[in-house]
């Protein structure tokens, strides 16, 4: 198992974590089969999204704020818990010549609800 970790910068935040991920299947020496990649928090998520174009991390971010609107909750952070709830803690990719399949568009996020923090992402590749 490969532990990467990640400082975030906001509150609220989508980061690019794909390249760490291939890096981290390559390191593996896996050649075919598949990675769990899978994020240990409870306020922040992982997610496979679209990559080229960057405004569509402000209204990922945009929807989620109006899917979990500003309102006393009971707990002190619960919009991001909340948040981290409509979205994925772990990711499950194939493998295929030691690279991870992907469609055109795709890529590996990291999306932060209670940041500025460090995060934690761990990666476990595995042989068919």
């Amino acid at each position: 198992m490969k532990k990467l970790t990640f400082k975030t910068n906001y509150k609220s935040e989508v980061i690019d974590i794909t390249n760490d991920i291939k890096e981290a299947v390559i390191k593996s020496g896996v050649k075919n089969g598949i990675v769990t990649v899978f994020c240990p928090h409870s306020t922040a998520s992982v997610i496979i999204f679209e990559k080229s174009n960057t405004s569509l991390k402000r209204d990922l971010l945009s929807m989620l704020r109006d899917i979990v609107p500003f309102k006393d909750y009971s707990h002190s952070n619960a919009r991001a818990h909340l948040k981290t709830a409509f979205l994925r803690s772990n990711l499950t990719l194939i493998i295929e010549n030691a690279k991870v399949v992907l469609g055109e568009w795709q890529g590996i996020f990291l999306v932060e609800f209670d940041g500025p923090r460090e995060r934690k992402v761990l990666i476990k590749a595995i042989n068919d």
